[in-house]
């Protein structure tokens, strides 16, 4: 069975440091061109499907903004 992960980034909880795009090593998160409540330009999910779920970009994020689950694809 393949593992397909799915990565949630709560917007309004990330102040925009960009650690995890830098230690995504898939390139899985972006930063967004658009801000959130707080005025900050966030990290969003650009290409989920190349998730290998390391779970890097949730260690790195000082907000805890990130969580990864995993998901039993057929």
């Amino acid at each position: 069975m393949a593992r397909v992960f799915q990565v949630t980034i709560d917007k309004n909880r990330c102040k925009g440091c960009g650690l995890c795009p830098n230690a995504c090593p898939k390139q899985v998160i972006a930063m967004s061109k658009e801000i959130n409540d707080k005025g900050y330009f966030y990290a969003h999910v650009v290409d989920l499907p190349a998730c290998i779920g390391c779970r890097f970009c949730a260690f790195m994020c000082p907000d805890v903004a990130i969580s990864i689950a995993q998901e039993d694809a057929a």
